[in-house]
């Protein structure tokens, strides 16, 4: 797998779980129908650790333009991503697959869909959007988000085991491998950010994850559905 494929298939299956969790909650006569907030969380956190692991190898896992642009910006390059160069690749695939999990949920649910009478409801199952319409305030909501997303990523650091007394020459420290585990922080994180700061215009915080998906909606043939704003 290239990282293109990685960035592709890793922000699609983050939206079908994301979005599916969504449209779970807010469809009629789902199994999930009003379960609320903590599952929609939930859902998206665990949705974000399972898209991470999958492409991590292979590409660091941005699956979200604004980490491929923060990498590009603070220069962190590696075997996996190479900068300024990439950044239309990475964006590119995320974009796509972000499109293609939003139409897959669509099929998923397409029976809930035709009898969900909410245009507003049908549409968050794809897209985010403020509960107070000030949009001002709801790019410094998503300007905040999107920051305490960017910036403890970067903060991470592999765990280590240091052989050795401190002072000591011959110390050394070895970095140990979690495996898909490793992921897990990244998805707490993502969960975190919906708990405390998701009430207010719903916690894009990824042009992928909201855009692509509503691409998606104003192209589908979803029945009753609203306007794509």
């Amino acid at each position: 797998m290239n990282a293109f494929l990685a960035e592709f298939i890793g922000t699609m299956i983050l939206v079908i779980l994301g979005n599916g969790v969504v449209a779970n909650v807010l469809l009629t006569r789902t199994k999930g129908n009003n379960g609320g907030w903590i599952v929609i969380t939930a859902g998206w956190g665990l949705a974000v650790f399972v898209g991470v692991f999958i492409a991590s190898k292979y590409s660091g896992a941005h699956l979200n333009p604004a980490v491929t642009l923060a990498a590009a910006t603070a220069h962190k390059v590696n075997s996996q991503f190479r900068g300024w160069s990439d950044v239309p690749i990475f964006i590119g695939a995320q974009m796509l697959g972000g499109i293609l999990g939003g139409m897959i949920v669509f099929v998923f649910y397409r029976e809930h869909y035709k009898i969900t009478d909410d245009g507003s409801a049908k549409l968050g199952t794809f897209a985010t959007a403020p509960n107070i319409r000030n949009l001002p305030a709801s790019f410094i909501c998503e300007l905040i988000g999107t920051f305490i997303l960017v910036f403890p990523i970067f903060c991470m650091v592999d765990p280590s085991i240091d052989t050795g007394d401190l002072a000591s020459p011959s110390r050394t420290s070895m970095k140990v491998g979690l495996g898909a585990i490793g992921a897990l922080p990244v998805g707490l994180l993502v969960f975190a950010i919906g708990l405390s700061l998701g009430g207010t215009t719903g916690y894009a915080i990824n042009p992928a994850r909201d855009l692509g998906p509503r691409i998606a909606h104003a192209i589908l043939p979803i029945p009753g559905k609203r306007d794509s704003d």
